[in-house]
């Protein structure tokens, strides 16, 4: 904040805001949705801050590239109520996220490995009732998802379903399922439709992950930044927490 701060110093919302680039009408949003602590406010009205405040909006700052700003607001909001284990609930609960994404990213790279070589020209299998495949509603449970993201993402070009002679139901066979996988898998990794669309169709051509290749790093690299952003994160929580508990001794 440019200058050291010391135990019981009295701060303005305008000191607060400048050292972190920030408007006063932000501190005072933060001090409402419990994200800062409790202020104490002068004989005129004003509200006054300390170094703990400015420890407690470091932490917030470094905990939204990790967790997001809503999750942060939380982890804040339950240490300045006390709940500590309900903080440290929500940071597991990220981290198992986390874990997910790297676990969702580590199937598609095995999938697409997995993947022989087919050529633009082959021919695709064809679903009919009796034979191998499946209807919308299993497909979308089995991806935690709606039938209705797989009709839209059918729009889109993502999937191409058979219909089932017979019924007019759509049939997913292993190709389709497959590329329903990869759109799932690549909408978690923060891919617009109109972005995985080429890839998928790339995907179908190639029969490889080369055409991926350069998406999978990029992927890598966000979800390391995520995870190196939570551990600086927990870095500045903790220094608040001390604080904190060093402010009621």
């Amino acid at each position: 904040m440019g200058r050291n701060l010391q135990k019981g110093e009295r701060l303005r919302p305008v000191d607060l805001a400048r050292g972190h680039g920030l408007s006063t009408q932000a501190i005072r949003n933060y001090k409402e949705v419990g994200i800062l602590p409790a202020a104490g406010r002068t004989p005129h009205g004003y509200r006054t801050y300390t170094p703990l405040h400015a420890r407690a909006l470091r932490a917030f700052l470094a905990l939204v590239p990790g967790h997001g700003h809503q999750t942060a607001t939380s982890i804040m909001r339950a240490v300045n109520q006390g709940a500590v284990e309900e903080a440290l609930r929500l940071i597991d609960e990220s981290h198992a996220q986390l874990l997910d994404d790297r676990r969702t990213l580590q199937a598609v790279e095995s999938a697409l490995r997995d993947l022989e070589p087919t050529g633009a020209s082959e021919p695709e299998p064809t679903a009919v009732s009796g034979t191998a495949g499946t209807f919308i509603g299993p497909l979308a449970g089995k991806l935690g998802i709606r039938p209705a993201t797989l009709r839209k993402w059918e729009r889109a070009g993502l999937v191409r379903p058979r219909r089932d002679a017979q019924t007019g139901y759509r049939i997913y066979d292993e190709a389709d399922a497959r590329d329903a996988r990869l759109a799932h898998q690549l909408r978690r990794g923060g891919y617009l439709l109109e972005q995985i669309a080429p890839l998928i169709a790339q995907v179908r051509a190639a029969g490889g992950l080369e055409p991926l290749e350069a998406a999978l790093r990029d992927w890598h690299g966000r979800l390391s930044a995520r995870g190196r952003a939570m551990l600086a994160g927990a870095a500045e929580l903790e220094a608040y927490l001390d604080e904190r508990r060093t402010n009621r001794a």
